[in-house]
């Protein structure tokens, strides 16, 4: 497998104001998608179809300390296997393993520099190592 950066995820305060933002300045799509508050974001056309993504709410707003950035997902083989080697190399597991129904098994990590990422095994696999789309 690749290893590759499948998804990225927008956290936002204020989801439509969010959602009007990147529909207008670049045109990116949003269907309500999962959980109230979630959305699925596409960037790409047929063509091209770019890389998916999220907007969902914040788990901790600006004003309390919050993330104010894109969280990029990996997707890997096998999710106990990679937060073996995420603690084993520095990294700390900030939000453990969760399973999204459907999806994958999910974990949030901190690389050493304390930055936010994100691996999923997913359910399904493409040959090419990215995850199957619906």
């Amino acid at each position: 497998m690749a290893n590759n950066v499948v998804h990225f995820a927008i956290h936002a305060d204020d989801l439509e104001r969010a959602r009007r933002f990147y529909e207008q300045v670049f045109g990116w799509r949003f269907e309500a998608w999962g959980p109230a508050g979630f959305y699925r974001v596409s960037t790409g056309s047929e063509h091209d179809p770019g890389i998916d993504g999220a907007l969902h709410e914040r788990h901790v707003p600006v004003s309390g300390g919050g993330m104010t950035c894109y969280e990029c997902t990996v997707s890997v083989d096998s999710i106990t296997e990679t937060a073996a080697l995420i603690t084993r190399h520095g990294g700390t597991i900030i939000m453990p393993e969760s399973e999204i129904p459907g999806v994958g098994r999910h974990i949030g990590f901190s690389d050493t520099e304390g930055n936010t990422v994100a691996a999923m095994q997913y359910e399904v696999q493409l040959s090419d190592g990215g995850a199957a789309s619906d």
